[in-house]
């Protein structure tokens, strides 16, 4: 049994071609056929990060519940700039905004997540920075939530911002980092911006990018999917989950 991840930049909504359509971007993620979907970018940059991707959006054309945690405002979908999304029925618990360090103010999701009948895994969508030297300091963060989480397993998910295929995730070791392919900037992508961190124990059965006319033109990066296995075998850890409704 399998769960199915993305991670989606979407740019604030704003695409390719310049327009502001949050209508898009959602059709976009309806195409994922995902389970769990990490956003990053759906709040305005400036003043009190009021949100681009409005909630009404994805309440009246998805099946996704939006998580709830703290924002960064009261005008904002997400913490820094990111949200998750999780299908309607997912087991969802310990919803966890962190701070992540570094000269430019960045966050990531931490929250732990199952699908019906296995056990539950921590999940984190990140952001990370435009500095090499941030980056590092931020994963070595998240390298640490992961592997707080142990025994049950850990994915951690996002923008990594790192273009380089071989440098850069040197906090990570002991974790497999897999790039589904190149995913920036969406109208002719080369750079492999956005990934999958995945602890002991999971595996990627497939893996892509959601590469279409569509998702070229609804944002400047192109989605990524993973269908995630291994969690049958995985610990299962005691309760304080909630369904998502």
């Amino acid at each position: 049994m399998t769960i199915r991840v993305a991670s989606y930049n979407v740019h604030k909504c704003i695409g390719s071609d310049g327009r502001h359509d949050p209508h898009r971007a959602i059709m976009v993620v309806n195409a994922l056929s995902a389970d769990i979907v990490a956003l990053q970018e759906v709040d305005r940059r400036m003043g009190s990060r009021p949100a681009a991707l409005p909630n009404r959006v994805i309440e009246e054309e998805t099946d996704f519940v939006v998580l709830d945690f703290d924002r960064t405002s009261p005008s904002s979908l997400g913490w820094h700039g990111q949200t998750v999304l999780a299908r309607r029925g997912m087991h969802i618990s310990a919803v966890t905004p962190l701070t992540l360090p570094g000269l430019e103010p960045r966050g990531a999701i931490s929250l732990e997540i199952s699908e019906v009948g296995l056990p539950p895994f921590r999940l984190i969508a990140a952001h990370l920075g435009l500095r090499r030297t941030d980056r590092r300091a931020q994963l070595h963060r998240i390298g640490a939530e992961m592997a707080a989480a142990a025994p049950r397993p850990a994915l951690a998910m996002g923008d990594f911002n790192e273009w380089s295929l071989r440098r850069g995730f040197e906090p990570l070791h002991g974790f497999t980092v897999h790039a589904p392919g190149r995913s920036f900037p969406a109208r002719a992508p080369i750079g492999h911006l956005d990934r999958f961190v995945l602890g002991p124990g999971l595996r990627i059965l497939r893996a892509g990018v959601l590469d279409t006319p569509l998702s070229r033109r609804a944002s400047d990066h192109l989605p990524v999917w993973a269908d995630i296995g291994g969690l049958r075998d995985a610990p299962s850890g005691s309760g304080g989950i909630v369904r998502a409704q």
